[in-house]
């Protein structure tokens, strides 16, 4: 919960003047605190599904079990969210699962949880701790990253009305994140060729390399150390 925490009377005021439809600047300003406090509260009030008119009917030892202080909310929420990182891990791997998608599914069972922002900090924060990682340097104009993304897309032939498959082509220049996507029919290799000459046009120039995610098209074997390039 943002802000400091408000005492007992104080809060019982704020359940008044909600019910009397006050704004949550409004109420802030009347028990001078800050909106983030006032803000934190309401999204706790939500989560319990409780009517004012209850709330103000509790005792204070009822209402200290429901708005317990900060530092316990904190570690409430961390911990919540933390029973999900694993998932998180594993559904990242699917072709189009995104991290605000998952963001949206886990702030739809827990409204009172992290926002995107804190989410995506503590999320991240995890991965680091059990994975090695390494700032890659990239040099300028050195290489060209290419691939293609496991979901396809679909069109519309407008005179037939047929739908039609697409594969969707990727490039990036690394040291910039420079991308450039286009859509074709297929990832054969007279495909490739073509939608690589439209890469460079688009681009301007040539890199040194042209480094491909083992493409079918373009990685007739793969292999740790010596792969068979088509």
């Amino acid at each position: 919960m943002a802000g400091k925490r408000i005492d007992i009377m104080d809060l019982r005021q704020l359940f008044r003047l909600k019910k009397e439809n006050l704004s949550n600047r409004k109420v802030a300003e009347v028990l001078n605190v800050s909106r983030n406090t006032v803000n934190g509260y309401i999204h706790l009030i939500k989560a319990f599904n409780l009517k004012y008119d209850e709330l103000l009917k509790l005792d204070e030892s009822e209402l200290l079990g429901l708005f317990p202080d900060k530092s316990e909310i904190q570690k409430h929420r961390f911990n919540q969210l933390s029973e999900y990182f694993s998932y998180l891990e594993g559904e990242l791997k699917k072709p189009g699962c995104t991290l605000e998608a998952l963001w949206r599914e886990y702030f739809e069972k827990h409204p009172d949880g992290y926002r995107y922002s804190q989410f995506t900090y503590h999320f991240a924060n995890w991965r680091q701790k059990i994975k090695g990682s390494g700032k890659l340097n990239h040099k300028l104009a050195n290489q060209l990253f290419i691939d293609f993304t496991g979901k396809k897309l679909l069109i519309v032939e407008k005179s037939s009305g047929e739908i039609i498959e697409m594969n969707v082509f990727v490039a990036i220049l690394p040291a910039s994140g420079y991308t450039y996507v286009q859509a074709i029919r297929t990832q054969s290799k007279e495909d490739l060729i073509a939608v690589l000459n439209d890469t460079l046009s688009y681009y301007g120039g040539v890199p040194k390399a042209i480094v491909p995610d083992n493409l079918k098209a373009a990685v007739a074997k793969s292999n740790k150390y010596a792969p068979i390039i088509n």
